[in-house]
């Protein structure tokens, strides 16, 4: 591949990456704090919906790993800052938890179930049947559908839930209409994340788990992108450099896990 300049900023996904079925992957306490210290910008990604970043910050402190709020991005605030720019102070129908409604509020969108211009679609604990075929609805009356993310299954304790991917699908076959998903992989997520760091793509680096999400939206933004192989991804899946994997496309780097990483921050 071709070489490309020194890793000035750093993006990395969340589940698979820094943390794993709850408990934190070894060594992502000191990649945080090293890259803390190193004073180069970063933020880490996520395409769940539901929490703000605030929560999210807590939520990492509690499992170890000092991650402020504003070094958090989203899918819902991803979504929120597309919509303020294609249509601004506009009006949306919100089938989503506090980490979507927040972002759309502070976007200055009005949340509404009469004539409003978008239905957007995110991750909730409880999808709601009357919440759905209302959305169905205003779809059909000309609202315009987006949602934050395609992910269809969500882990939990129990096993998969069905997420916002599989809950557009299920509208979209009522409504015959697609929507638009914000969220990795598609590289808006990438783009407004550099925005919000001031970065710039061939100097910034994306970390995660997944070569259908996190590596194909980085691979498309122009990032250096590099797999860890604690979540999704299996390194059979990758193949070597000199062989086709099941993907084809390939990282610029593949490594055991985020402890990997933590000397190439200071270089």
């Amino acid at each position: 591949m071709t070489e490309r300049k020194p890793i000035e900023y750093w993006l990395s996904d969340m589940d698979g990456v820094l943390v794993h079925e709850g408990s934190p992957v070894p060594g992502a306490a000191e990649f945080v704090r090293r890259l803390a210290a190193s004073g180069k910008p970063f933020l880490v990604l996520t395409n769940n919906s539901i929490y703000t970043r605030r929560d999210l910050s807590a939520r990492l402190a509690a499992l170890g790993l000092d991650v402020p709020a504003e070094a958090i991005w989203t899918s819902a605030l991803a979504t929120a800052r597309f919509l303020a720019d294609q249509r601004p102070e506009g009006s949306a129908y919100v089938i989503g938890e506090a980490g979507l409604t927040t972002a759309l509020h502070e976007a200055d969108y009005v949340l509404t179930d009469i004539r409003p211009d978008y239905v957007v679609l995110g991750e909730t604990r409880t999808y709601s049947f009357s919440q759905i075929t209302r959305a169905i609805r205003l779809i059909e009356g000309g609202a315009r559908f987006v949602a934050t993310n395609p992910d269809p299954v969500g882990p939990s304790q129990e096993g998969s839930l069905p997420a916002c991917g599989a809950v557009a699908a299920m509208i979209t076959r009522a409504t015959g209409v697609e929507p638009y998903f914000v969220g990795k992989p598609n590289p808006l997520m990438m783009r407004t994340a550099l925005n919000v760091v001031g970065g710039h793509s061939e100097q910034t680096a994306m970390v995660g788990d997944r070569m259908d999400t996190d590596i194909v939206a980085g691979v498309e933004a122009g990032l250096e992108t590099i797999l860890v192989l604690t979540g999704v991804t299996r390194e059979d899946e990758v193949g070597r450099e000199d062989e086709v994997g099941r993907f084809p496309f390939r990282p610029h780097r593949v490594v055991p896990s985020i402890a990997d990483l933590i000397e190439l921050i200071d270089v």
